[in-house]
């Protein structure tokens, strides 16, 4: 349980809060067992389902007396989900956050008061836990657009892509994806895969640019992801699946696997993580198939590409990310 998570437990367990019937967004393990999750992580979602909780990747329609929100260090993120648990709430019903204060949990708590009117509130663990009541006041416009699938407004699509908060790099092109598609060839092969697909970019590239591919899928651990590379990517050689690609495995083998693991700025940063999607991209490489990869320099990735891999090359450092292809 993340600290967070257990100032909001206090704040139950010292009486300030009542539990109710209620939901969770951005679940947890925790003392909430008996609620509504959703988990939109698959890792996370795995470990609520494996601890006997009812949860699912999203939410749809409810009228709860009671709603709890995770608060993530993305505030779009937040003011999405604030307005998703307001409209799961029945009139009169309470909505709780709860964050870390080194994520910006105190200012978030600002914004919520400004918009909603804070009820009430409570400091512990270096963690803030508020709340708000349903009643005359609505979120802001601004807030609900971030609910749904938006086009980006970043200009490099002309905004034709589709994204929302919660997925990595969720408005523009990253610029670690942009350097490896600038040095992916042309002859992927027929079946490639698209590990860490994110809203669908490198996707759109290798559907583009390498036309002998028969069958692209394309894998995230985000569910928020997969949502908008349905939207983006509408090539019928396109299939979607939403895994953790560090504990499940692949749903094929491939002639080419492309991957941008973007473990150092994700909620679960570690480059233990990206080792083992590497780990993953071998396992699911034909005999002779390759990995074409991007990462931040710094990340110990080498001594894994050299463990699981017949040979590694890099073919592009710009001395902030590193482009290595690597032979099965």
């Amino acid at each position: 349980m993340t600290q967070a998570g257990r100032a909001l437990a206090y704040a139950f367990d010292s009486g300030a809060l009542a539990r109710q019937r209620a939901f969770f967004l951005r679940a947890e393990l925790g003392p909430f067992k008996d609620i509504d999750a959703e988990q939109s992580f698959r890792p996370e979602y795995l470990r609520l389902k494996q601890a006997g909780w009812r949860v699912v990747p999203k939410l749809e329609g409810g009228a709860y007396p009671l709603g709890l929100v995770l608060l993530t260090k993305h505030k779009e993120e937040n003011f999405a989900n604030i307005v998703r648990g307001w409209d799961l709430l029945e009139p009169g019903g309470t909505l709780v956050c709860t964050g870390a204060n080194d994520d910006g949990a105190v200012s978030f708590e600002k914004h919520v008061g400004k918009a909603l009117g804070i009820m009430g509130s409570l400091p512990k663990f270096h963690c803030r836990v508020f709340w708000v009541t349903k009643r005359d006041r609505v979120p802001p416009d601004y807030w609900r657009q971030l609910t749904t699938l938006r086009p980006m407004a970043d200009g490099t699509n002309d905004g034709l892509m589709m994204s929302q908060p919660g997925i990595f790099s969720w408005n523009r092109i990253d610029d670690g994806s942009a350097l490896l598609a600038a040095h992916l060839p042309d002859d992927l092969g027929k079946h490639v895969a698209d590990f860490g697909c994110g809203w669908g970019y490198l996707s759109l590239v290798m559907l583009s640019d390498s036309p002998g591919i028969a069958r692209l899928d394309l894998i995230d651990a985000e569910y928020r992801a997969l949502e908008a590379a349905r939207a983006n990517v509408t090539d019928k050689r396109a299939t979607f699946h939403w895994l953790d690609l560090a504990s499940e495995p692949g749903p094929a083998t491939y002639d080419s696997i492309v991957c941008n693991p973007p473990f150092h700025t994700s909620r679960a940063a570690t480059p233990a993580l990206g080792q083992a999607v590497i780990e993953a991209t071998a396992r699911a490489l034909k005999p002779g198939g390759r990995l074409y990869l991007v990462a931040n320099r710094g990340l110990p990735y080498e001594p894994v590409l050299k463990a699981h891999f017949a040979s590694f090359e890099t073919l592009a450092d710009n001395n902030k990310f590193r482009v290595s292809r690597a032979t099965r």
